[in-house]
Protein backbone atom coordinates (compact mmCIF):
# COMPACT_ATOMS: atom_id res chain seq x y z
CA UNK A 1 0.00 0.00 0.00
CA UNK A 2 1.37 3.42 -1.00
CA UNK A 3 1.41 5.93 1.84
CA UNK A 4 1.88 9.67 1.63
CA UNK A 5 5.03 11.46 2.66
CA UNK A 6 5.27 12.56 6.28
CA UNK A 7 3.69 15.97 6.70
CA UNK A 8 6.10 18.90 6.93
CA UNK A 9 4.52 22.12 8.28
CA UNK A 10 5.26 25.20 6.24
CA UNK A 11 8.33 27.18 7.38
CA UNK A 12 7.98 30.55 9.08
CA UNK A 13 7.50 33.41 6.64
CA UNK A 14 10.38 35.89 6.57
CA UNK A 15 8.71 38.50 4.35
CA UNK A 16 4.93 38.21 4.50
CA UNK A 17 4.28 41.06 2.07
CA UNK A 18 6.56 39.55 -0.56
CA UNK A 19 4.96 36.12 -0.14
CA UNK A 20 1.46 37.57 -0.46
CA UNK A 21 2.50 39.32 -3.67
CA UNK A 22 4.05 36.15 -5.10
CA UNK A 23 0.96 34.12 -4.22
CA UNK A 24 -1.43 36.69 -5.66
CA UNK A 25 0.45 36.83 -8.96
CA UNK A 26 0.23 33.08 -9.47
CA UNK A 27 -2.39 32.11 -12.03
CA UNK A 28 -5.18 30.53 -9.97
CA UNK A 29 -7.97 31.62 -12.32
CA UNK A 30 -8.99 28.15 -13.50
CA UNK A 31 -8.94 26.54 -10.05
CA UNK A 32 -10.80 29.49 -8.52
CA UNK A 33 -13.50 29.33 -11.18
CA UNK A 34 -13.80 25.58 -10.63
CA UNK A 35 -14.19 26.20 -6.90
CA UNK A 36 -17.06 28.62 -7.49
CA UNK A 37 -18.84 26.25 -9.89
CA UNK A 38 -18.48 23.32 -7.51
CA UNK A 39 -19.55 25.37 -4.49
CA UNK A 40 -22.75 26.48 -6.20
CA UNK A 41 -23.47 22.90 -7.27
CA UNK A 42 -22.98 21.75 -3.67
CA UNK A 43 -25.37 24.48 -2.48
CA UNK A 44 -28.02 23.09 -4.82
CA UNK A 45 -27.34 19.51 -3.75
CA UNK A 46 -27.62 20.51 -0.09
CA UNK A 47 -31.14 21.78 -0.72
CA UNK A 48 -30.23 25.42 -0.26
CA UNK A 49 -30.80 26.22 -3.91
CA UNK A 50 -34.36 27.63 -3.78
CA UNK A 51 -33.10 30.63 -1.88
CA UNK A 52 -30.95 31.50 -4.87
CA UNK A 53 -33.96 31.92 -7.15
CA UNK A 54 -36.81 33.44 -5.15
CA UNK A 55 -35.26 36.90 -4.86
CA UNK A 56 -35.46 37.02 -1.06
CA UNK A 57 -33.58 35.76 1.95
CA UNK A 58 -30.14 35.29 0.34
CA UNK A 59 -27.71 32.85 1.89
CA UNK A 60 -25.31 33.97 4.61
CA UNK A 61 -21.82 32.95 3.50
CA UNK A 62 -18.51 32.90 5.39
CA UNK A 63 -15.18 32.47 3.62
CA UNK A 64 -12.49 31.33 6.06
CA UNK A 65 -8.90 32.17 5.11
CA UNK A 66 -9.79 34.19 2.03
CA UNK A 67 -6.16 34.94 1.17
CA UNK A 68 -6.19 37.70 -1.44
CA UNK A 69 -10.00 37.49 -1.90
CA UNK A 70 -9.97 36.27 -5.50
CA UNK A 71 -12.78 33.73 -4.95
CA UNK A 72 -15.21 36.02 -3.07
CA UNK A 73 -14.67 38.61 -5.80
CA UNK A 74 -15.83 36.02 -8.33
CA UNK A 75 -18.82 35.14 -6.14
CA UNK A 76 -19.69 38.80 -5.55
CA UNK A 77 -20.39 39.16 -9.25
CA UNK A 78 -23.35 36.81 -8.80
CA UNK A 79 -26.43 37.95 -6.79
CA UNK A 80 -26.57 34.70 -4.86
CA UNK A 81 -25.35 35.34 -1.35
CA UNK A 82 -25.98 38.04 1.19
CA UNK A 83 -22.88 40.24 1.35
CA UNK A 84 -20.28 37.52 2.06
CA UNK A 85 -18.14 37.87 5.16
CA UNK A 86 -14.55 36.89 4.45
CA UNK A 87 -11.87 36.50 7.11
CA UNK A 88 -8.09 36.24 6.86
CA UNK A 89 -5.53 36.21 9.71
CA UNK A 90 -2.50 37.41 7.76
CA UNK A 91 -2.14 41.20 7.53
CA UNK A 92 -0.18 41.11 4.27
CA UNK A 93 -2.88 38.94 2.65
CA UNK A 94 -5.57 41.27 4.02
CA UNK A 95 -3.85 44.28 2.46
CA UNK A 96 -3.56 42.51 -0.88
CA UNK A 97 -7.21 41.37 -0.64
CA UNK A 98 -8.30 44.94 0.01
CA UNK A 99 -6.43 46.14 -3.08
CA UNK A 100 -8.01 43.42 -5.21
CA UNK A 101 -11.49 44.23 -3.95
CA UNK A 102 -11.14 47.92 -4.79
CA UNK A 103 -9.62 47.12 -8.18
CA UNK A 104 -12.64 44.93 -8.95
CA UNK A 105 -15.08 47.67 -7.94
CA UNK A 106 -16.90 45.18 -5.74
CA UNK A 107 -15.63 46.30 -2.34
CA UNK A 108 -19.17 47.24 -1.27
CA UNK A 109 -20.31 43.66 -1.89
CA UNK A 110 -17.76 41.95 0.39
CA UNK A 111 -17.24 42.30 4.14
CA UNK A 112 -13.49 41.76 4.73
CA UNK A 113 -12.33 41.17 8.32
CA UNK A 114 -9.31 39.91 10.24
CA UNK A 115 -9.98 36.47 11.69
CA UNK A 116 -9.04 32.82 11.71
CA UNK A 117 -10.66 29.42 12.17
CA UNK A 118 -10.24 28.40 15.79
CA UNK A 119 -11.12 31.87 17.04
CA UNK A 120 -13.99 32.99 14.82
CA UNK A 121 -15.92 35.85 16.42
CA UNK A 122 -19.37 34.77 15.29
CA UNK A 123 -22.32 33.23 17.09
CA UNK A 124 -23.11 29.53 16.79
CA UNK A 125 -25.11 28.79 13.65
CA UNK A 126 -24.57 32.26 12.16
CA UNK A 127 -24.12 31.10 8.55
CA UNK A 128 -25.97 29.07 5.93
CA UNK A 129 -22.72 28.14 4.20
CA UNK A 130 -19.08 28.15 5.26
CA UNK A 131 -16.32 27.70 2.69
CA UNK A 132 -12.54 27.65 2.59
CA UNK A 133 -9.97 27.08 -0.12
CA UNK A 134 -6.39 25.95 0.46
CA UNK A 135 -6.46 26.94 4.12
CA UNK A 136 -6.31 23.82 6.27
CA UNK A 137 -2.69 23.02 5.46
CA UNK A 138 -1.71 26.38 7.00
CA UNK A 139 -3.38 25.62 10.36
CA UNK A 140 -1.47 24.67 13.50
CA UNK A 141 -4.53 22.79 14.83
CA UNK A 142 -6.67 21.66 11.92
CA UNK A 143 -9.17 19.83 14.15
CA UNK A 144 -9.89 22.96 16.19
CA UNK A 145 -10.08 25.04 13.01
CA UNK A 146 -12.55 22.74 11.30
CA UNK A 147 -14.62 22.40 14.49
CA UNK A 148 -14.91 26.18 14.70
CA UNK A 149 -16.10 26.34 11.09
CA UNK A 150 -18.76 23.73 11.90
CA UNK A 151 -19.77 25.66 15.04
CA UNK A 152 -20.69 28.84 13.16
CA UNK A 153 -22.64 26.86 10.55
CA UNK A 154 -26.37 26.43 11.17
CA UNK A 155 -27.89 22.94 11.28
CA UNK A 156 -28.68 21.98 7.70
CA UNK A 157 -26.06 24.41 6.43
CA UNK A 158 -23.26 23.55 4.01
CA UNK A 159 -19.57 23.22 4.78
CA UNK A 160 -17.47 23.28 1.60
CA UNK A 161 -13.70 22.91 2.00
CA UNK A 162 -11.04 22.35 -0.65
CA UNK A 163 -7.31 21.98 -0.13
CA UNK A 164 -4.19 20.38 -1.51
CA UNK A 165 -3.61 16.66 -0.94
CA UNK A 166 -0.20 15.58 0.30
CA UNK A 167 1.47 13.46 -2.41
CA UNK A 168 2.66 9.91 -1.87
CA UNK A 169 6.27 10.40 -2.92
CA UNK A 170 9.03 12.90 -3.63
CA UNK A 171 8.60 12.13 -7.31
CA UNK A 172 4.92 13.09 -7.12
CA UNK A 173 5.81 16.41 -5.48
CA UNK A 174 8.28 17.19 -8.25
CA UNK A 175 5.83 16.18 -10.99
CA UNK A 176 3.01 18.30 -9.57
CA UNK A 177 5.20 21.38 -9.20
CA UNK A 178 6.47 20.91 -12.75
CA UNK A 179 2.97 20.35 -14.14
CA UNK A 180 1.31 23.30 -12.44
CA UNK A 181 4.04 25.86 -11.84
CA UNK A 182 6.58 25.38 -14.64
CA UNK A 183 5.89 28.87 -15.99
CA UNK A 184 5.88 30.51 -12.55
CA UNK A 185 8.91 32.19 -10.90
CA UNK A 186 11.05 30.13 -8.53
CA UNK A 187 9.45 31.71 -5.47
CA UNK A 188 6.03 30.49 -6.62
CA UNK A 189 7.35 26.99 -7.27
CA UNK A 190 8.77 26.94 -3.74
CA UNK A 191 5.42 28.03 -2.28
CA UNK A 192 3.61 25.21 -4.07
CA UNK A 193 6.17 22.61 -3.02
CA UNK A 194 5.99 23.70 0.62
CA UNK A 195 2.18 23.66 0.53
CA UNK A 196 2.09 20.15 -0.93
CA UNK A 197 4.36 18.89 1.83
CA UNK A 198 2.24 20.61 4.50
CA UNK A 199 -1.05 19.30 3.12
CA UNK A 200 -3.27 16.60 4.62
CA UNK A 201 -4.33 13.40 2.92
CA UNK A 202 -8.01 12.62 2.22
CA UNK A 203 -7.88 9.83 4.82
CA UNK A 204 -6.58 12.23 7.48
CA UNK A 205 -9.28 14.79 6.71
CA UNK A 206 -11.99 12.14 6.72
CA UNK A 207 -11.02 11.15 10.26
CA UNK A 208 -10.90 14.78 11.39
CA UNK A 209 -14.34 15.39 9.87
CA UNK A 210 -15.73 12.51 11.92
CA UNK A 211 -14.11 13.95 15.06
CA UNK A 212 -15.83 17.32 14.59
CA UNK A 213 -19.29 15.83 14.07
CA UNK A 214 -19.43 15.23 10.32
CA UNK A 215 -19.45 11.43 9.99
CA UNK A 216 -21.24 11.53 6.63
CA UNK A 217 -19.03 14.14 4.96
CA UNK A 218 -18.42 13.54 1.27
CA UNK A 219 -14.71 13.76 0.48
CA UNK A 220 -13.33 13.22 -3.02
CA UNK A 221 -10.17 13.90 -4.98
CA UNK A 222 -11.40 16.75 -7.18
CA UNK A 223 -8.18 17.19 -9.17
CA UNK A 224 -4.73 15.67 -9.38
CA UNK A 225 -3.70 17.74 -6.36
CA UNK A 226 -6.89 18.76 -4.51
CA UNK A 227 -9.41 17.04 -2.28
CA UNK A 228 -12.86 18.52 -1.63
CA UNK A 229 -14.97 18.00 1.47
CA UNK A 230 -18.68 18.78 1.29
CA UNK A 231 -20.97 18.22 4.26
CA UNK A 232 -24.36 19.26 5.55
CA UNK A 233 -24.32 19.94 9.28
CA UNK A 234 -26.56 17.42 11.10
CA UNK A 235 -29.58 18.55 13.03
Amino acid sequence: MVTALNRVPEPAVEDASAEAEVYDKMDHTAVNEAFCVDLLAAVETAGLGPKLHDGVDPLRLLDVGTGTARIPIMLARRPIFLKPIVVEPDEAMLNRARLNMYASGLQANIDLRAGAAGSLEFEDGAFDAVMSNSVLHHMDDVTAGLADMVRVLRPGGLLFVRDLARPASEQDVTELVTRHASSEPEAAKTLLEQSLRAAYTPDEITEIAKAVGLPDADLVMSSDRHWTLSAVKPG
